[in-house]
């Protein structure tokens, strides 16, 4: 039996914060893996799931990288308004000659959403597909930069 690795990354809350969500990220596999959905006329309706994801805060650009292994360009959608990014899409399970044993990867409706902040440039966003992870390029302006409100009463 394997054991989680303990990482010590130090940094109090933030590293408390980060065990958790990678232990709320394995529980969803474990769960996908125990009760698949996909492929089950009864849970057609079943909630999307979201990609793992990283977001890069880089010098002049938000970068999203969204990993997505043996999805072709068609099967996503990457969309802005409002201030927010959506990438969604579906991966249709494929056919197999055989008895399938074993099913641990995702297929289905899946979907990523983000709020954007306010010096993103949402007129100039690019996507590039590369090796199964999908960048978001988000270039940042010089408007839209935070302000401070006086309080008044």
């Amino acid at each position: 039996m394997t054991h989680p690795v303990r990482r010590n990354r130090g940094g109090g809350l933030s590293a408390v914060m980060h065990e958790l969500d990678d232990l709320r990220t394995r529980m969803d596999q474990l769960m996908h893996s125990v009760f698949p959905v996909a492929g089950y006329p009864e849970f057609d309706n079943a909630e999307p799931w979201a990609p793992p994801a990283d977001v890069v805060d880089a010098d002049n650009a938000y970068l999203v990288e969204l990993e997505l292994p043996g999805v072709d360009k068609d099967q996503i959608t990457v969309e802005v308004s409002d201030g927010r990014l959506d990438v969604h899409g579906e991966i249709k399970d494929k056919e197999h000659d055989g008895v399938l044993r074993r099913h641990t990867r995702r297929v289905g409706r899946f979907d990523y959403r983000t709020t954007l902040p306010p010096n993103a440039d949402t007129e100039h966003v690019s996507a590039e597909l590369t090796n199964g992870v999908l960048t978001v390029r988000v270039p940042k302006t010089e408007n839209g930069s935070t302000h401070r409100v006086e309080i008044t009463g």
